[in-house]
């Protein structure tokens, strides 16, 4: 959660601090950039409440947990990115059809910090997220990414239109807004990248087959485990669910295929921190006579 709150209060520094020197600077695509923050305010919030309620247990009337929730914010994330995409892409546009402004050293230092803070929130939140398998905090690195993206464009345009101004070329002060419409480009691409992943997640697509390949070792490692029936597990937010169909001697003890069920349970779980729940069925299995 500290993470997210960084989050944040650096976008909302951001937004002021892009805003603010992009309309006194006249640059179009810190403007833009800007905006982008003000999004990225919005985006964070969003998932900040989805992580709270995926931490609630689970109850009656979601037996499976709230993981869920941060797929969702994550999705909300993919959304609030491609209209802020849109948004640059057709202001960067527009301002091809009029003169441009004044490049200002003022606009490239905001766009320098901005650079480097967020670069510095991205490998902060990443490491975070990826290490409690947070879907709400990756979509929050992500976005922290998308912004990186867009500074550094917003560097390379503004600075040619400084060097056009100090040499005389006129065709060089284009470079903020065409920075702008690339920046939409990698926006945009980024947006589609978190909304597939979400997407992939609520249609309860399964899990990497060398996970899955993972869970099946394990399995086939408990002794009284004759045949694996099917194996079968999906992402549920930052938690996995497996369902495995296995089958055992028929002559053994309800007492012994719980205890079994159990060894299974045990072995994937205290292997993979991150797979909550294993639901296992039992069939009977019998030696053939020759």
């Amino acid at each position: 959660m500290i993470a997210v709150w960084i989050s944040l209060l650096s976008n909302v520094a951001l937004t002021v601090l892009k805003l603010v020197v992009g309309v006194l600077a006249g640059s179009q695509v810190l403007i833009a950039d800007g905006v982008h923050n003000a999004g990225d305010v919005i985006a964070t919030a969003a998932a900040l409440s989805a992580m709270r309620i995926s931490k609630r247990p689970a109850d009656d009337d979601h037996p499976y947990g709230h993981g869920k929730a941060e797929v969702l914010g994550s999705g909300i994330v993919a959304i609030i990115l491609v209209l802020a995409a849109l948004y640059i892409g057709y202001h960067a546009v527009l301002a091809f059809f009029h003169e441009p402004g004044q490049a200002s050293v003022l606009a490239l230092g905001a766009a320098l910090v901005s650079v480097f803070w967020k670069q510095a929130l991205y490998v902060y939140t990443i490491r975070i997220g990826r290490k409690e398998n947070s879907k709400g905090l990756i979509a929050t690195a992500y976005d922290h990414l998308a912004d990186v993206y867009a500074s550094i464009a917003a560097v390379i345009g503004i600075g040619l239109a400084l060097i056009g101004d100090y040499y005389g070329i006129h065709l060089l002060a284009y470079g903020d807004p065409a920075a702008g419409i690339i920046v939409s480009i990698l926006v945009m691409k980024l947006a589609w990248h978190m909304a597939q992943e979400a997407i992939d997640i609520l249609m309860e697509k399964t899990v990497s087959e060398e996970k899955l390949s993972e869970y099946r070792s394990l399995v086939t490692s408990i002794p009284q485990v004759k045949r694996i029936d099917r194996i079968r597990a999906r992402e549920h937010g930052h938690y996995i669910l497996v369902d495995v169909r296995v089958s055992i001697p028929g002559e053994l003890s309800i007492q012994q295929g719980h205890d079994i069920s159990r060894s299974i349970k045990k072995a994937i779980m205290e292997r993979h921190r991150e797979v909550d729940e294993v639901l296992i069925h039992l069939n009977p299995w019998y030696k053939k006579s020759l």
